[in-house]
Formats: structure tokens, sequence, C-alpha cells
């Protein structure tokens, strides 16, 4: 649980289409890019939740086990509460923190 908290917000932000296109020139490339980021964070963040709850799984399972297993409530909030890959992907995208190219646009 050391992972830092990013300052991303977690309640709905309007956001100035102008900043989006700034870099691209075209807000649906801009939202390309931001989508294929946000599924790559989904992707990490799913595969390392899965890890740490693969840790607690047992052959035999039962209903009391399962029930009253704090840690893995804990982690499992602790994703919850975690800003959503749409949102990580956004600031990444404004703050210049993904590389991305169009090989359409260098070919010209």
């Amino acid at each position: 649980m050391n992972t830092p908290k990013p300052a991303i917000p977690n309640t709905t932000v309007t956001r100035n289409v102008h900043d989006l296109d700034r870099t691209t020139d075209n807000i649906y490339e801009s939202l390309v890019i931001i989508s294929k980021r946000a599924n790559q964070i989904s992707n990490n963040m799913k595969e390392e939740l899965h890890g740490k709850l693969a840790e607690f799984a047992s052959s035999n399972d039962n209903l009391e086990e399962i029930f009253e297993n704090r840690e893995q409530i804990e982690i499992s909030k602790h994703y919850e509460r975690m800003p959503k890959p749409s949102l990580i992907a956004i600031d990444e995208f404004l703050n210049d923190k993904i590389y991305h190219r169009n090989p359409s646009k260098e070919q010209k």
C-alpha cells in the first residue's frame, strides 16, 4: 500500500476543450491518445490488484474466510478510492507526460 497518491481530483472537473487540443491541434486525436493511455493505466491497475488479491486465494475457500479477510477488503477499498484511469490519463496529457506521435503526420 505504499503507492503514492497522485494529486488528481476524484470529482468532476470542467475542462477547456482548447487545452485538450493544444498539442495535437485536433480534439479527436487528443481523445484517442488519452483513451489509449487510460486503457494502459487500467490494465496495469487491474494486473496489480489481481496480483495482490492472488495472495489471498486458497483452494478450499469457505464463506467464513471470504467475509472475514480484512486485508483483502482494505486492498479492494484502496483501489476503489483511487482516481479513475481516465482522470489520470487526462492529467498526464495536460501536463505533457505522455509521449505520442502520429506517423501519418510525420510522413508529410
